[in-house]
């Protein structure tokens, strides 16, 4: 961060079984990163032919899996039809909602990697509208996508103080949260996302007229109580 000149872009890759959340959090919370730089998205390589072996024998798989918004499945002339189909479900069944793409030699355009913004509130889902929309597979794993849509307006009063407490105390579960809400009396939507912990929120653009306004969130992580959440955003309507 200290060299003199621009990057266009800087590409940290981390070491095969690393936690990619500390890298992500830091964008977030040191000033000096965050005013210099911003976090694009989270890309993860996938091995076809051993991606099996791999979630068996390593539980950080599951985790670059779950938190990628980017998922490259590679080496897939190295396997069937059949399997590559297999290796797509055994992906989404613990990320529902990243953008795959399958390759062979891991070549794949840049721009399907660079440029994402999937870390812009302002820009969240009108890069990717269907993270929001309730994708539905069948969870093989311990780690969950919980999609929740709730009608009318949310009371910020109610909403605020339970996301920071659920987050704070659910955090190490929690790999990805992301949502656009609608707040009782104001006319600008409010998006937040959050990683473990570390939560980023605020005002973006007003609702269209045509809108039907509602709220929509998502929570990615390990051993989430669907029930529980559902009850206790349900709790903070207006």
């Amino acid at each position: 961060m200290k060299r003199k000149g621009k990057f266009d872009a800087i590409i940290v890759e981390t070491t095969g079984l690393a936690d990619p959340a500390p890298v992500a959090q830091t964008f977030f919370v040191d000033d000096d990163v965050s005013s210099k730089a911003r976090l694009d998205a989270v890309v993860t390589v996938v091995d076809a032919r051993w991606l099996k072996e791999q979630l068996h024998d390593a539980p950080e798989a599951k985790n670059q899996i779950a938190f990628a918004d980017v998922i490259i499945i590679n080496k897939t002339d190295l396997v069937t039809p059949e399997e590559l189909a297999e290796v797509e479900r055994k992906v989404r069944a613990i990320n529902a909602y990243a953008a795959i793409h399958k390759t062979v030699k891991s070549s794949v355009p840049l721009d399907a990697v660079l440029g994402k913004n999937a870390f812009d509130l302002d820009r969240i889902l009108d890069i990717a509208p269907e993270f929001l929309e309730d994708v539905h597979v069948h969870h093989d794993t311990n780690i969950k996508s919980i999609a929740l849509t709730i009608p009318g307006d949310i009371d910020p009063d109610k909403f605020m103080p339970w996301i920071s407490e659920f987050t704070q105390k659910e955090g190490p579960n929690i790999l990805r949260c992301k949502g656009i809400l609608s707040f009782k009396n104001e006319p600008k939507r409010f998006v937040f996302q959050g990683v473990h912990m570390i939560l980023d929120g605020d005002l973006q653009r007003e609702w269209k007229p045509d809108e039907v306004r509602q709220s929509k969130m998502v929570f990615i992580g390990h051993k989430l109580d669907r029930t529980a959440i559902e009850k206790a955003v349900e709790a903070c309507r207006a």
